[in-house]
């Protein structure tokens, strides 16, 4: 108050234009203080937002796949995902907040990640697919391509680096491997001795083809490439390129046999194919392996030709054995028949017994020896067939003995035979096992010195017949031992000590005894002589079946007419003197014709029928004959030099009831003879 006022004067009043002011800042100052408020608020906002985000991220960079890194502006570890943790063997405790260089004890040094980091922080830019070799000591050398983004700060978040990791290494293995693999497999391509040609697996089209294709039949690879395999030859047509096709995606392979393929020069290839399917990159190709077979074929086919032609030699060396055989029979059987009718002399002296008595030797040394030849071929070629019957080892060795003893008394031989009191039954065939005895008795007498010791024996032993064939002689040498049943060995080959023979007595004797399901063994030492055994399956049951021996009887001494027919007139004449010597009336015919004519004529009770015969061969005289109701009862017997199991069954067909090879054993036409019946 100013002290110049008086007393009970009115206060002053304030000035509108104060007040005004004084209000206008209030408001002012409200205002701001709202603004502020607001801004604070959506600060918050946004932070909780960044905060949530940043969060999100977080859960995303945990369920990342790759390795995943966070870093700050010093390149310490803000954040790791899981999968950085397992695959780089390191803790979350000793991750966060670690210098990178630092990790693992400082396992994360490399020069390729220094780097890296360095040209992000400096060039402010992202570095995608930058690769690093680097070795751990716990993990060994690893690949790995980083990819790393530079987040700058500002006034809400601090600088961050994002750093992803792909471990490639077992990626770059593989492409390495498939590298290597791929070079050796076009290296193998491009030197492969054999065609090779790629295929598309949907359209069958060529893709490539190697050079030696090329070279095989001329073409360029442009040639090739986009043709299908009938357009180059491989198939006759292109329906049967397609069939191929769909066989090998049906079952993923094909091969073909002796293609013919035209080469760009004109010729002609003969190939082989084989082709597959295979996985190639998950995607199937097919692949054809074309191989060059010409000469192979060239001598496939020389050799097919030398197999038929070996074939047909064989075939020409049966036939001539055969004829061979019937050509030898010829002088054989006249020879045989004029020794029996030496034998029927009362009046010969000692002189003319012993002539005969070589003479009959030899002629049987000789049979034997045609016999043998045909029993090569018969059996090399598969045509013996065994007659069996039920029959007793005894009577069949009985029977062996007589047929070798003249050739065991020329020799002076003692033979010991030690036969079973007991008969032992056999089902064999009684000629063929016969054959196997005499063979052995044979090959005994042949190797053992004058005056020697043979020994045979039969015993049953379980359910197996044994007979032994044991001899003094001069034995059998060590290295041949092993091998004396093959054909054409021989125990003795000296010029100056021939045996005689082929070398096929001891093979024939091997084969006969494993037909009839048995086996035989030899022993022997040299200077020791040597023991043969052969073992056959026994019968046990011991009831006989009807044999021809016991069918045919005793001779009946009827005088019957009988009619041989022979173009050998020796051969004839000398079985017609025999036959009437026995006390037979005989007529003799050298031609078919004259043979019919001749039983229509003399009305026989037997014929003697020879089979090769001039005009007409004794098959066809034979069925003329059974077509003539007046020779309706006649007896034929076949007398030929052809004695295969086919000679015998086509005898059969044209009407014979006996078949006889030559020489025959007039025993064996007497036992015949005896079987005839007269009206």
């Amino acid at each position: 108050m100013d002290s110049t006022q008086t007393a009970g004067s009115p206060e002053p009043q304030p000035d509108r234009a104060s007040e005004r002011q004084l209000r206008e800042m209030n408001e002012a100052l409200l205002v701001s203080s709202v603004r502020q408020h607001d801004l604070t608020e959506q600060a918050q906002k946004a932070e909780r937002a960044l905060d949530k985000a940043l969060a999100y991220a977080d859960d995303i960079v945990a369920t990342l796949r790759e390795p995943f890194v966070v870093l700050d502006g010093d390149l310490r570890v803000k954040t790791a995902n899981r999968s950085f943790y397992d695959s780089f063997q390191v803790t979350k405790e000793g991750t966060e907040n670690c210098l990178v260089y630092e990790l693992g004890d400082g396992q994360w040094d490399n020069p390729g990640l220094r780097t890296l980091l360095h040209e992000v922080l400096t060039l402010n830019h992202a570095v995608h697919d930058f690769e690093v070799e680097h070795d751990f000591p716990a993990l060994g050398q690893r690949t790995m391509v980083l990819n790393a983004r530079r987040f700058p700060p500002d006034a809400k978040r601090p600088e961050l680096i994002l750093l992803a990791i792909e471990d490639i290494t077992e990626r770059k293995r593989a492409e390495y491997d498939l590298a290597v693999s791929e070079t050796r497999y076009r290296r193998l391509f491009e030197a492969a001795k054999d065609g090779i040609l790629i295929l598309d697996p949907h359209t069958g089209r060529i893709t490539d083809a190697n050079p030696f294709m090329s070279e095989l039949l001329g073409y360029s690879d442009a040639d090739f490439n986009g043709k299908e395999l009938w357009e180059i030859g491989l198939f006759s047509d292109k329906s049967a390129n397609e069939a191929a096709v769909r066989e090998l995606q049906q079952n993923g392979y094909v091969r073909y046999d002796h293609l013919s393929l035209k080469s760009k020069r004109g010729g002609r290839v003969e190939v082989e194919l084989v082709a597959n399917v295979y996985q190639e990159d998950r995607e199937p190709v097919i692949q054809c392996n074309i191989r060059d077979i010409s000469e192979r074929s060239r001598l496939e086919k020389k050799m097919q030709q030398q197999a038929e032609a070996l074939a047909d030699l064989h075939r020409r060396k049966d036939e001539f054995l055969a004829m061979l055989s019937h050509e030898l029979r010829n002088p054989l059987a006249p020879i045989s028949n004029a020794v029996q009718l030496l034998r029927l002399q009362q009046n010969e002296d000692q002189l003319q017994q012993q002539a005969r008595s070589i003479i009959e030797r030899q002629v049987g040394q000789l049979t034997r020896l045609v016999d043998d030849l045909l029993e090569v071929s018969r059996f090399t070629t598969g045509r013996i067939h065994l007659h069996q019957e039920r029959l007793t080892l005894n009577g069949v060795v009985e029977h062996a003995v007589e047929t070798v003893r003249p050739l065991i008394g020329q020799h002076h031989h003692l033979l010991k035979v030690s036969l079973p009191p007991q008969p032992i039954w056999l089902y064999a065939d009684a000629v063929r096992l016969e054959q196997v005895v005499v063979n052995l008795l044979t090959n005994a007498a042949k190797y053992t010195d004058d005056a020697g010791h043979i020994w045979l024996s039969v015993q049953q032993e379980g359910d197996e017949a044994v007979l032994r064939v044991r001899d003094s002689g001069v034995g059998i040498a060590p290295e041949l031992l092993p091998r004396i049943f093959d054909l054409f060995t021989q125990a003795e080959r000296s010029l100056d000590r021939s045996q005689g023979g082929l070398g096929i007595g001891l093979c024939l004797v091997q084969w006969l005894v494993e037909m009839h399901r048995g086996r035989v063994e030899a022993h022997s030492s040299l200077g020791q002589g040597s023991e043969f055994v052969v073992r056959l399956p026994v019968v046990l049951s011991a009831a006989p079946s009807p044999s021809a021996a016991t069918e045919t009887g005793k001779p009946t001494g009827l005088s019957l007419r009988v009619l041989v027919v022979d173009d050998n007139v020796d051969a004839a004449s000398s079985l017609g003197m025999l036959l009437k010597a026995s006390g037979h009336d005989v007529r003799t015919a050298h031609d078919g014709p004259a043979a019919l004519q001749a039983s229509l004529d003399f009305r026989p009770h037997l014929v003697l029928l020879d089979i090769g015969l001039p005009k007409m061969n004794g098959h066809e005289v034979a069925k003329k004959m059974r077509e003539q109701p007046a020779l309706n009862s006649v007896v034929l017997v076949a007398m030929t030099g052809y004695g295969l199991e086919s000679d015998r069954q086509r005898s059969q067909e044209a009407g014979f009831d006996h078949h006889l090879v030559k020489p025959a054993h007039f025993a064996k036409l007497q036992e015949i003879l005896a079987t005839v019946r007269t009206k």
